[in-house]
């Protein structure tokens, strides 16, 4: 198969599963399995602790063993199994095990897909942003889909969009593939997580793309309901949501030509003053045409500085440490850092909504400044 066919049909099937499973889980943990919201939220902040350790280091070491395609059907099957074991299920202890087991095994197959296409843009024959621009149009459709599904079949539709998802999925990895995702990894003591902290320019990196991504914490969780607040009619909330996507696609798409000689460090410093725009307008201008206006900076804020670590490791990194790199931006960038901020989100909005959105230049002005002083010294 075609390389970039094949990272652009593994991006499109991982991220329809993931608008099933980020949007929907919590709500069917309720709906479908009985459990109280206070219930749910602590079942899924346990998940994310177990997501965390997972994608840092179990992922990284199962990794190191064994081929890329092989991390990806193992991962794929374990959480098939998983989810299939759900079924049955409805007592809270139950639920919160299998959640522990399903977020250890199911997201850490985006860091597998994610050092699949890093390794793919080694060789030189891919183009990443118009591959992963069709992983964002999946979790748009699969956003879409589930919600017609629940609205008619219950929100028992969930888990088995999931399963269909996922056996979907699996079936790909058994069709011919790239063949370096094939080469089993070279097993050196270099290439462990120490290693990788030791090479030059990447723990100031990985500090940078922490601060940027983090800062969407308020965001995704307190979105919606800043919406909510601002009165917005709810069938409408989903469309404006969904505007900030749209902007990732359409940066995507472009993403391997837009921008193409700009170096890492610059694509980061655009998303750094990107975002910090992005939530100071929110907060000074509390109404839903702006906040429908700064959705088009999460191409900036989330999709340039996403594009820059994957840049970044692509060519800094050799092939072998993609993993444990791709593991730990998925676990502190991607998870733990977006929980700490979310605690302070919360405190936030309680005083003044606005304020949630404005606490996260915390993040992103720091992001300015490191850039600005370590972007010729690391020379990234």
């Amino acid at each position: 198969m075609n390389n970039q066919r094949w990272l652009s049909q593994n991006f499109f099937t991982f991220f329809f599963t993931w608008g099933v499973f980020l949007p929907y889980w919590t709500g069917w943990l309720v709906q479908a399995k009985g459990l109280t919201v206070s219930e749910a939220s602590m079942v899924m902040g346990f998940g994310l602790l177990a997501r965390a350790v997972s994608t840092m280091f179990v992922f990284p070491l199962v990794s190191k063993y064994v081929s890329n395609k092989k991390v990806i059907i193992l991962f794929t099957i374990a959480s098939l199994v998983v989810a299939l074991l759900y079924i049955p299920l409805t007592s809270f202890s139950s639920l919160l095990v299998m959640t522990l087991l399903f977020s250890a095994a199911y997201p850490a197959l985006l860091p597998a897909v994610e050092s699949s296409a890093a390794s793919l843009m080694q060789e030189g024959n891919v183009h990443y942003g118009k591959a992963r621009s069709l992983g964002s149009f999946g979790f748009v459709v699969s956003v879409l889909i589930i919600s017609m599904l629940t609205a008619s079949l219950g929100e028992q539709a969930i888990l088995w969009s999931m399963i269909i998802g996922l056996i979907a999925m699996l079936i790909m990895q058994f069709m011919p593939g790239p063949a370096v995702l094939a080469v089993e990894p070279v097993r050196r003591e270099a290439l462990s997580m120490k290693g990788l902290l030791k090479i030059k320019g990447f723990p100031v990196v990985l500090i940078i793309v922490i601060l940027l991504q983090g800062a969407h914490a308020a965001y995704y969780n307190y979105g919606y309901i800043y919406l909510q607040d601002l009165q917005v009619n709810p069938f409408y909330i989903g469309m404006i949501i969904n505007v900030a996507v749209i902007f990732e696609i359409l940066y995507f798409l472009k993403a391997d030509t837009f921008l193409a000689r700009w170096r890492p460090s610059s694509l980061l410093m655009l998303a750094a003053i990107g975002s910090t725009l992005r939530w100071i307008l929110i907060f000074m201008f509390p109404n839903v045409w702006v906040f429908i206006l700064s959705q088009a900076l999460h191409a900036l804020s989330f999709g340039v500085a996403h594009f820059a670590f994957i840049r970044y490791i692509s060519k800094a990194l050799p092939k072998e440490q993609i993993p444990n790199a791709q593991g730990i931006y998925s676990a502190l960038a991607m998870s733990l850092s977006a929980a700490v901020l979310t605690l302070i989100g919360g405190a936030l909005y309680e005083i003044k909504p606005g304020l949630a959105f404005l606490g996260m230049i915390v993040c992103s002005i720091p992001a300015i400044f490191i850039i600005l002083l370590t972007r010729k010294q690391y020379k990234y």
